[in-house]
């Protein structure tokens, strides 16, 4: 068999699991948005099924019968073409997937679908004992995976180089000590302040349908394309991309509070449009794919926060705020924006600030490393959570709800994923300083509410290059520098500096 041969069956059986991804993520998706309370046991029973189905396929013994024929060829010469890419990614790929037994990946795709649905039910009810068994159950298969695929230093490493690939705990490390260092001097300077803002104008009543046609059109203005997705409610908000114009977001809505779903629909557009500018021709390869969940995560960031929390963002449509929301026609625009920028320490991550986002992600790697390694019992979860709370944050939850059962990640097997938020946020502010030396002032755009040229400028340096570039020699790439930690301190020095006058 030739190689060109041998490429085009790769291909060809790419193709074939990624429709089944694609049918496995609508019934994901169909379970967190519109599956009937009673579905969630059968759904479990089909997406395990079906997990199993895909792992057969993923560790066919002839996937690597091909990819010994193309491996060396002058197919693979130069590394950064379509052809040397996928065969560098399905390689990757085939040596995770056949180090996990078939029994292993059935299981781990069941425990992840009925801890999900427990956790949507439970988490309103601050039901941690009736949650406590599936998280259990999740964390020794998870731990069981990293050990099958196998680490150096650290059993998590096994599990986050499947979310950022090339990252240790111990690489990580310097730079989160760094971050967190910076944001903690900040926050005390920030909370010896005279200047407060009003709170309360964000927790005005909002009603909910003007709250998603606002959203709607503020992420069809950054450019998401809806004809290509839709826009639904969920537990907890996600973006889930099924098909190359199928890209689906979700939020979740509060009358009293306008932050909580118009800067999550903004993030999950973010993502969205990362997905939407995929090189969509060599769909069902994995060139057409994000490299990284820091890389993806660094999208959602750049819009929810460089943009949509920034000052010249409202002056362009804080008008059209004001026209949908009556309750803020006696609010100023420099108070309305103080106001959505307020900082101080919460229990909420996903309704942090932007000081104390990367806090919340600490803890819970800090939390998830120890639990990978076995020095943190599930059943002590909810002690070590609030006393890393306080610590950081000199708070303690009151309820489960409000604490360890916060987020959905855990529930559904996602354990080594919430660093790729910290790096989101580093990687967003190095793109965004680079986007800003190469377009001129982005405020004087923003200002106009032209979105364009900057998603033009991520659209051609990041979203089309696929998977060609691992995370990090990506960012070199497009901005000439390593990742540094200080283009995010920085720009977080520079806005809540002026904010607050510190």
């Amino acid at each position: 068999m030739t190689a060109t041969e041998a490429y085009r069956q790769l291909c060809e059986r790419s193709k074939e699991m990624s429709h089944m991804g694609s049918a496995l993520g609508v019934l994901h998706w169909d379970q967190r948005t519109h599956i009937p309370p009673k579905g969630h046991g059968y759904r479990a029973e089909v997406l395990s099924t079906l997990a199993g189905m895909l792992h057969k396929m993923a560790t066919d013994a002839a996937i690597g019968e091909l990819l010994n024929v193309v491996e060396g060829t002058d197919i693979v010469e130069h590394p950064f073409t379509v052809e040397a890419v996928n065969v560098r990614e399905w390689r990757r790929m085939y040596d995770r997937a056949v180090k996990i037994p078939q029994r292993l990946a059935v299981e781990l795709a069941k425990a992840a679908a009925e801890g999900q649905s427990v956790w949507e039910q439970a988490r309103p009810e601050n039901d941690w004992p009736r949650f406590k068994p599936y998280l259990e159950r999740i964390v020794s298969l998870k731990r069981e995976q990293a050990d099958a695929l196998g680490y150096e230093d650290e059993p998590y490493d096994a599990l986050l180089d499947g979310f950022e690939q090339g990252e240790t705990a111990k690489t990580l490390e310097p730079a989160l000590a760094t971050l967190t260092s910076a944001l903690v001097n900040l926050l005390d300077r920030i909370q010896g302040s005279t200047r407060r803002p009003d709170p309360s104008f964000k927790h005005r009543y909002f009603p909910v349908p003007e709250q998603e046609s606002f959203a709607v059109m503020a992420a069809q203005r950054m450019g998401y394309d809806l004809a290509a997705g839709r826009l639904d409610v969920s537990a907890h908000p996600f973006t889930t991309g099924i098909g190359p114009s199928d890209v689906r977001i979700t939020t979740r809505y509060t009358e009293d509070y306008f932050n909580e779903a118009f800067f999550a629909v903004i993030h999950e557009a973010g993502h969205a449009l990362y997905h939407q500018g995929l090189p969509t021709e060599h769909w069902g390869t994995p060139f057409c794919g994000p490299i990284s969940l820091g890389i993806n995560e660094s999208q959602s960031r750049l819009w929810e926060n460089m943009v949509a929390r920034s000052f010249s963002f409202w002056q362009h449509f804080y008008q059209e705020a004001r026209k949908r929301f009556s309750v803020l026609s006696d609010v100023s625009l420099e108070e309305f924006y103080f106001s959505v920028n307020e900082v101080t320490p919460s229990l909420i991550r996903v309704e942090a600030d932007e000081v104390t986002y990367n806090l919340h992600v600490l803890l819970r790697f800090q939390l998830e490393v120890a639990l990978c390694r076995g020095d943190l019992k599930v059943a002590d979860l909810p002690d070590a959570w609030n006393e890393k709370v306080q610590s950081y944050l000199g708070m303690t939850p009151p309820d489960y709800a409000r604490g360890v059962m916060q987020d959905v990640h855990w529930s559904g097997g996602a354990i080594g994923y919430f660093p790729t938020y910290a790096l989101g946020n580093l990687y967003a502010a190095q793109f965004y300083a680079k986007a800003q030396a190469e377009l001129g002032d982005l405020d004087v755009l923003l200002e106009k509410g032209e979105l364009g040229p900057l998603l033009e400028w991520l659209r051609r340096n990041i979203h089309s290059q696929g998977r060609r570039y691992l995370p990090r020699n990506l960012v070199k790439t497009v901005t000439g520098e390593d990742p540094d930690p200080r283009f995010l301190i920085e720009y977080l020095n520079r806005k809540y500096g002026s904010l607050y006058g510190v």
